[in-house]
Order: C-alpha cells, then structure tokens, then sequence
C-alpha cells in the first residue's frame, strides 16, 4: 500500500520529490516520475502470489536506489530546518532498513 501512495504522490505532487533528488543528478522531473512508475509497478507485483517474489526484490532494489534521495532530504532539512524537522529527516534514514527487509520477506513468500 505504501508503494502504491507514494507512487501516486509522484504524479499528483512532484514538486517535493525533484527537491530530494540529489544535485548532481539531471532531469529531476523525468526521474521522479519513473521512480513513481517502478512504485506503482512494485505494489501491484506485491499484491499476487506470482508476481510477489520479482516485485519483493524489485521493491527492495527500488528502495535502496532511493536511498540518496533520502540523505539530500536530510542534509537539506539539516541546513534550512528546525530542529523538529531536522530530527525527522534523519529518523527516516533507518526506516528504510525494515522496509527493505519487508520487500525481501514478501519476496521470499511469492512463488
């Protein structure tokens, strides 16, 4: 389901995801909505028993790539944030590592 908002989110909203794409990365619209074509993609693969193990591990894949856009968040909101925001942007870092360890387990469950 996560997927499947964010991926939604990508087209209705870009703006705050172009902001996160790293700096050194051209073509920021074009990226976030191809970023928001793999998350859709990855939860409808999640959601049947035959595609759920190639979404599980392209979801796992997809969620370390975006991954840098995470820490330019962070150091962005670390430079022009408050503290709360701040804390926030680097609480999320660590998420990811029980997300991608969710996307492996549906992998392992689809066959």
């Amino acid at each position: 389901m996560l997927f499947g908002v964010m991926g939604v989110l990508h087209f209705v909203k870009p703006e705050p995801f172009e902001r996160i794409v790293p700096r050194q990365l051209p073509r920021k619209k074009e990226l976030v909505y191809a970023s928001g074509v793999a998350e859709l993609a990855c939860a409808a693969g999640l959601l049947h028993p035959r595609t759920r193990r190639p979404a599980g591990l392209l979801s796992a894949g997809l969620l370390a790539a975006v991954f840098p856009a995470n820490v330019q968040m962070a150091l962005d909101l670390n430079r022009s944030a408050g503290p709360r925001a701040r804390a926030i942007g680097f609480a999320r870092l660590p998420l990811q590592i029980p997300l991608i360890r969710a996307a492996l387990k549906a992998a392992r469950e689809g066959r």
